[in-house]
């Protein structure tokens, strides 16, 4: 059985009532350790002679383990659980993105500029140089963030409704990492037509197009068809994000083991947005030989189940995921919890290079081959070298619109990954410190400052 980290993911917040007499406390502090919660923040919220209120904060590992929890501090002596509530939850109330207005309206005269009469100047100047819509407008600094929910996180089809709380989160992260502002579309259609149209007839009012969450392979279609015809960056964060932040902790964790890309054999786990893409950049990033797997094993050529996509990267070797793993370099999951045994590590080249980066369990838990491995990351924010998109997608977007890109290209992934990179001191590498924390705030403007080199070296900027 897996054993999963207590997260803030599945906190709660127990508001207890207990007896005001010494070792009341300590036992309700007790019983959550024995059950493996983490405890959190205690506040005293009322004291008298005889009781005390007091709200204990406590991460858990699942919904199921909070609940056991709070059944085990319930029958408690003497104890009384006042009110519970997931702490997840109650952030999500009300949503977590709200629409600001930029200026105040105080009186006539303002509303008299920033709506009629005034505003209708401001329009005929945009009718007439249509140029104007990104000086006067919210266009320059706008992003749809669009999903068909068929995609969402882990959880497999889910549709529109259910995705807008990702979109959500995805807008804060926009706008507290790059500035952006973002608003998310979740569309009740998962026709690639009916996407694309409907995109297409939105772009007016953004300056670029985040895909989110849309499932593959119909991902790959809506994507090359809004580059066809929007002349606005469109980006799929599930391929290009992911990719970008793998092959920036790939080239430091090559650094530690003194190997080059051209000269490895890697194995990616995954054929789905988030393998191909990350396939397809570290073959332009110089790699030459990639093993891809499925549920199946190996996509190997004789197969006739394969997509396009796939037949990209069929190999004329077949057989199952362990046999990939015979003498291999690197292994770059983004797949499905616990589908690697430490046996199969072992039988990897000399000083191997794990990324486990199934989400919220890894292929391989990094307890199990710590001794095996030279470096592991994953996609969980509680073990190192968490390879994770918000280190690239708003730097990425934030010099494209800067530049006014009307492209996103592979040139301004690479140099993405490489400005990423480049944020780990040399002094500093070690197998636990392989890709700058999303905290870090040089990351954005570090990567937004590359992504406009690079569109300018491939001439796609405007400005």
């Amino acid at each position: 059985m897996v054993e999963i980290t207590p997260s803030s993911s599945f906190s709660l917040t127990m508001r207890l009532q207990l007896p005001n007499r010494s070792g009341m406390l300590a036992g309700v502090t007790q019983a959550i350790a024995a059950l493996g919660g983490n405890l959190g923040q205690i506040d005293l919220i009322e004291q008298t002679r005889k009781v005390s209120t007091r709200d204990l904060t406590v991460e858990a590992a699942s919904t199921e383990h909070a609940e056991q929890i709070v059944q085990v501090i319930k029958a408690l002596p003497d104890i009384k659980v006042l009110d519970v509530y997931d702490r997840t939850f109650n952030l999500h109330r009300g949503g977590k993105i709200a629409i600001k207005s930029r200026i105040s309206i105080n009186n006539y005269g303002d509303l008299a500029m920033a709506y009629t009469p005034g505003v209708g100047r401001v329009c005929q100047a945009i009718a007439q140089e249509p140029e104007q819509v990104y000086n006067l407008t919210i266009k320059s600094n706008t992003v749809a963030i669009v999903t068909d929910g068929s995609a969402v996180l882990g959880l497999g089809n889910l549709g529109a409704a259910a995705s807008l709380p990702v979109m959500e989160g995805k807008a804060m992260l926009f706008k507290e990492f790059a500035g952006i502002d973002a608003f998310p579309i979740c569309l009740q259609s998962q026709d690639p037509d009916e996407i694309v149209r409907t995109v297409v007839n939105i772009a007016p009012a953004f300056g670029g197009v985040n895909l989110e969450d849309i499932s593959a392979p119909r991902c790959f279609e809506v994507e090359s068809r809004l580059r066809q015809e929007l002349d606005i960056p469109v980006f799929h964060d599930d391929q290009h994000g992911t990719a970008i932040v793998t092959l920036a902790a790939l080239i430091n964790a090559l650094k530690l083991v003194k190997k080059s890309l051209e000269s490895v054999r890697i194995i990616i786990n995954g054929a789905g947005a988030a393998g191909i893409a990350i396939a397809h950049l570290l073959q332009k990033a110089g790699a030459t030989e990639i093993l891809l797997c499925d549920t199946k094993g190996i996509v190997s050529s004789d197969r006739l189940d394969l997509t396009e996509q796939k037949r990209q990267f069929a190999s004329t070797k077949s057989g199952l995921l362990a046999d990939a793993f015979v003498g291999a370099d690197i292994f770059i999951g983004v797949s499905g919890p616990g589908l690697v045994t430490p046996d199969m590590v072992r039988s990897m080249a000399k000083d191997p290079i794990v990324f486990a980066m199934a989400n919220p369990v890894p292929e391989v838990q990094p307890e199990l081959v710590g001794n095996d491995v030279a470096v592991i990351a994953t996609g969980r924010s509680d073990y190192p070298n968490q390879i994770n998109n918000v280190l690239a997608f708003p730097g990425v977007f934030r010099g494209a619109l800067d530049c006014r890109a009307n492209v996103i290209t592979t040139n301004m992934y690479l140099e993405a990954a490489s400005a990423i990179a480049s944020l780990v001191n040399p002094v500093d590498l070690s197998p636990e410190y392989i890709i700058p924390s999303v905290f870090d705030q040089r990351v954005s403007t570090t990567v937004a400052a590359a992504v406009q080199r690079a569109a300018r070296q491939d001439g796609v900027a405007r400005r």
